[in-house]
């Protein structure tokens, strides 16, 4: 079990910073409610036990594959980030304003998309990648001489700690979302927009000095 607890801390530790993804989940659980972050955060969370099943089946042939695309991944993540964005900055309806209570909430069918969009931003990010290998090497953990079972406990246990994470932060958010009104949703989206409109093009800015 001490393989499950190690991957439960590595997967919290990939999770807790903030960035694009928690920027989003942020802003969707307090815009559309504690499931769509949730499921926001799930996407990268799924992405960090790839990740972490990667790192089982081979650090060197993970790092070099990131090494050769590098810049493939920065572009179309960089452009990704900052076309969602922009899509966060338009103006969005809300209750009160024109839309329903319904129309913050997205329907059944446009979650999946919630999930993939941050799954596409993991795994679109060298960043990410490199930072899931230098966390498994801090934590000293021996992949090479673990049995298969430890390994895979290991793996579930950094996507379990990934969206133990992302559940406490969209619950947070969603209370907090309670309280604000209309005014208040909306420096919400213009300042998510905006930071992860600039993630967007500091990575492609990363991309255009490297040449």
């Amino acid at each position: 079990m001490i393989h499950l607890l190690q991957g439960f801390l590595i997967g919290f530790a990939l999770a807790a910073p903030v960035g694009p993804v928690g920027l989003l989940c942020i802003r969707r659980s307090i815009a559309h409610g504690r499931l769509a972050g949730f499921l926001t955060g799930l996407g990268a969370a799924f992405a960090d036990g790839l990740f972490g099943l990667a790192a089982v089946l081979g650090l060197a042939a993970v790092t070099a594959f990131v090494a050769r695309h590098a810049g493939a991944f920065q572009l179309t993540g960089g452009i990704f980030l900052f076309l969602m964005g922009l899509a966060i900055l338009r103006p969005q309806p809300r209750p009160g304003a024109g839309g329903s209570s319904d129309a913050a909430r997205p329907s059944t069918a446009r979650l999946p998309g919630v999930f993939v969009s941050t799954f596409l931003i993991a795994v679109l990010n060298p960043a990410t990648i490199a930072a899931c290998l230098g966390i498994f090497t801090s934590f000293a953990v021996d992949l090479h001489t673990a049995g298969t079972g430890q390994a895979f406990l290991l793996v579930l246990g950094v996507f379990l700690g990934s969206a133990a994470w992302w559940l406490i932060l969209s619950s947070a958010a969603s209370a907090f979302g309670r309280h604000l009104n209309g005014g208040g949703l909306r420096i919400i989206d213009l300042s998510a927009g905006t930071l992860i409109a600039a993630f967007g093009l500091w990575q492609l800015a990363r991309l255009a000095l490297s040449l």
